[in-house]
């Protein structure tokens, strides 16, 4: 297997790996959509409420918020030891919200939520929560826990998770006679012609394989082919916000490695008892 970093930029990366197959390559995929955990509110209790959203939206609206996770100082609750339902300081996290408007209308947004952990806190200063009224108030307290996007998708780490074939493109210089039909076709810009009038592949990694090259080419058989490379793939990976992306890549590979583990020590210990069986 090789790896090869395309572009980093901020909270995405795009990545090449080499050496794989389809299979692995979703697993991939799904692991990182369904499995890595986050941080997401998920039971509020209401004090105080007489805005225009009823309760229930209100909750949903603040579970949506993306907060900034610390996989390393909190549990997931079924594995927390306090095994409670309300849990406890190292499964849950709270944030305060008390908010009045006086004598102007108020916009509250995600910088109203006041952390008692700043580790657990919106990524976003300006996500807008609900508009009030002069003279109304939320008052609320919102319990935040790890969750998994399996579960739902508020406790997805990203926004854009995507993987396509590595493009091969051929030219047959024998047969292409330079009319740059094909050139002037494709959407993404990855042919081109040269100063000597033959067609070229310039931007070959922004190829999508939709092959209109190969469609609009005058000659029979075309004298282009595009094909996708069943063991290499180009990735595209999009944190909210509330984990690096590569914190994210390597829990996904760290969640592969353990449900590989368990799956060997499944088949080990049925392989035992069937030993054990026809030993009786």
């Amino acid at each position: 297997m090789k790896v090869q970093i395309l572009e980093k930029n901020g909270d995405s990366i795009r990545f090449i790996i080499d050496g794989i197959t389809t299979s692995l390559a979703n697993t991939l995929r799904r692991i990182i959509l369904s499995e890595v955990p986050c941080m997401a509110i998920d039971d509020v209790m209401i004090i105080e409420n007489n805005s225009v959203l009823h309760d229930e939206i209100l909750a949903l609206r603040l579970g949506l918020i993306p907060l900034k996770t610390d996989l390393d100082s909190y549990n997931l609750p079924e594995e927390c030891e306090c095994k409670s339902e309300l849990g406890c300081p190292l499964c849950r996290a709270v944030l305060i919200l008390d908010v009045k408007a006086e004598s102007k209308e108020r916009v509250v947004y995600s910088k109203d939520l006041i952390p008692e952990d700043p580790k657990i806190a919106p990524i976003s200063d300006k996500i807008p929560i609900v508009k009030l009224a002069p003279g109304q108030r939320i008052r609320l307290e919102a319990y935040a826990r790890l969750g998994k996007g399996k579960d739902h998708a508020k406790w997805q780490p990203v926004s854009a998770c995507t993987y396509r074939y590595m493009p091969e493109v051929s030219i047959d210089y024998e047969r292409c006679d330079g009319c740059g039909e094909c050139v002037n076709i494709c959407p993404r810009k990855v042919l081109d012609k040269s100063n000597d009038g033959k067609v070229e592949v310039r931007n070959l990694l922004e190829c999508i394989l939709c092959r209109d090259c190969i469609n609009v080419c005058p000659k029979d058989p075309p004298a282009i082919n595009v094909n996708g490379n069943k063991e290499s793939f180009i990735f595209y990976v999009e944190s909210t916000g509330v984990l690096p992306v590569e914190r994210i890549i390597s829990e996904a590979l760290k969640i592969y490695d353990k449900k590989c583990l368990e799956f060997l020590e499944e088949i080990s210990v049925n392989l035992n008892v069937s030993k054990k069986d026809e030993n009786n």
